[in-house]
């Protein structure tokens, strides 16, 4: 996927995670598209960017 960060075990970009709520796809319905993420693997990814976001900037 061109250096691209994917999910464990798949060829699946994290970005499509976020595209897809952006576009107002509902977490339940992204999973029901991608059956080969788990759900803690998609919280595990937001909680990740979240945690990100709130760092202090140096």
């Amino acid at each position: 996927m061109s250096g691209a960060p994917c999910f464990y075990g798949t060829r699946l970009p994290v970005s499509s995670l976020f595209e897809n709520l952006e576009d107002g796809v509902s977490i339940d319905e992204w999973l029901g598209a991608f059956p080969s993420v788990t759900r803690e693997k998609a919280i595990a990814v937001l909680e990740y960017a979240r945690n990100r976001m709130l760092e202090p900037v140096a």
